[in-house]
């Protein structure tokens, strides 16, 4: 059943997504300062792939420079990225066949609003 929901959402919805979170991760990485936020982007974007039989855990060893990182990106992009993946997953469980996007937008909320210290692992 998740290989089926996995290839539902990448031929809908997760190709775009994925792209537009490894633009993103290109665009971060060419400023120095900001490569941590592009391997967070990058993280992202394999997780808009394939988010069906995979979960977000938190990383204990992750520190105070994840926690910094963290509230700068929450500040700069990542309420209006969560909001949206929030919203879209609102809309798309108003139809029966969105119901499963709408999940997948869903499991998306948590790491696109806090992505540093994250870990993407398969269930």
């Amino acid at each position: 059943m998740r290989a089926l929901l996995n290839v539902i959402w990448l031929v809908l919805s997760g190709i775009w997504l994925a792209l537009a979170y490894a633009v993103a991760g290109i665009v971060c990485c060419i400023l120095v300062i900001t490569i941590p936020f592009g391997i967070a982007s990058f993280r992202i974007a394999a997780y808009a792939l394939w988010p069906f039989g995979r979960t977000v855990t938190e990383r204990r060893s992750a520190g105070i420079p994840s926690l910094l990182g963290n509230i700068v990106w929450f500040l700069v992009a990542g309420w209006w990225i969560a909001l949206t993946h929030a919203v879209t997953g609102i809309l798309l469980c108003l139809t029966i066949v969105g119901i499963p996007l709408g999940i997948g937008n869903f499991k998306l909320v948590p790491v696109a609003l806090l992505p540093l210290g994250r870990r993407i692992v398969s269930t």
